[in-house]
């Protein structure tokens, strides 16, 4: 027997698509002020921040699109909808992303030994108005940051941002003052370090939830233990718990009952799972097989 159960709703529906869109402007004007303003002055801090602003470009869209896609709704076809789209978007991201900062730690150490003059002036004004903007954007999404862990990825993702700028306005009024054309080199290498750094955690959390491994918060052995100590249960096995997306936890399992209970009695229990795993493990989704006497593997994990 299949149930399925859900305490938690989706904010998706209530998000506000329009503070995203202007976000959205707001970065590619920021994106594509940078990119010319670090090809006119040589600055590859510029080039490098540019490239961070477009990853926040990239990381917007896909919540703008999320947005309007899951409100399409579940079909024959599609029997889990479009829920999985941000998922895989932010796998290919990271991805990309990870590549770029690669090429740009390389081109950072190059341009460190040979240090270039900068327009300085220009790195100054395109920085503190790429503060700006990032500083608008984020006060745009941090009253929803709370709600929605895709707000408050996309929230994160400008704050640091934003600080980024802080720090290649700094380099820029260091080669105004005092000439000193390396800083360039040294905040381009710091930031991509930092871009492979939240590129990865990002490819990694991406990976768990597209293989449909266990989230890394969740122990099998804990719930299983749990649902074990109910009286009626004699065994919990053929276990299986996945990450739908970043709001929905599933999970399945067969249960081997210590004797035959009417199809009453076992609604009365599942429920008493249902909700000891989702006040304690936050899981939402839930699909049970009750067995009794049946024979079949009894390990928690049954390599299928």
């Amino acid at each position: 027997m299949g149930h399925s159960h859900s305490h938690k709703h989706s904010h998706h529906h209530d998000l506000h698509g329009r503070n995203l869109l202007i976000s959205i402007i707001l970065n590619i004007a920021i994106t594509v002020a940078q990119v010319i303003g670090g090809l006119i002055s040589g600055s590859l801090a510029l080039l490098s921040d540019a490239l961070h602003n477009f990853s926040d470009v990239i990381s917007l869209i896909i919540s703008y699109v999320a947005n309007r896609l899951v409100k399409q709704k579940a079909s024959l076809k599609r029997t889990f909808g479009y829920k999985r789209a941000e998922i895989l978007a932010a796998f290919v991201n990271a991805a990309t992303l990870m590549i770029i900062a690669i090429f740009l730690i390389i081109e950072a150490i190059e341009r460190f030994q040979d240090p270039q003059e900068i327009s300085s002036n220009l790195v100054i004004w395109l920085s503190v108005i790429a503060i700006l903007g990032n500083g608008f954007s984020v006060l745009l999404l941090k009253k929803n940051a709370d709600d929605n862990m895709n707000m408050k990825s996309a929230y994160l993702h400008l704050l640091t941002d934003m600080m980024a700028s802080v720090a290649v306005l700094i380099g820029g009024i260091l080669m105004k003052f005092y000439q000193i054309w390396w800083i360039d080199s040294v905040l381009t290498f710091a930031i991509a370090i930092y871009l492979v750094i939240m590129g990865w955690n990002l490819l990694k959390d991406s990976f768990r939830v597209l293989m449909l491994f266990t989230p890394a918060s969740t122990s099998v052995d804990a719930i299983v233990e749990d649902i074990q100590a109910i009286d009626v249960i004699k065994n919990v096995h053929h276990v299986h718990i996945w990450q739908l997306n970043e709001d929905e936890i599933h999970m399945e399992a067969h249960i081997d009952f210590h004797k035959d209970i009417t199809l009453s009695e076992f609604d009365v229990i599942l429920n008493q799972i249902e909700e000891l795993i989702f006040h304690k493990y936050d899981i939402n989704h839930v699909n049970i097989q009750p067995e009794f006497g049946k024979c079949d593997a009894k390990d928690v994990i049954v390599q299928d």
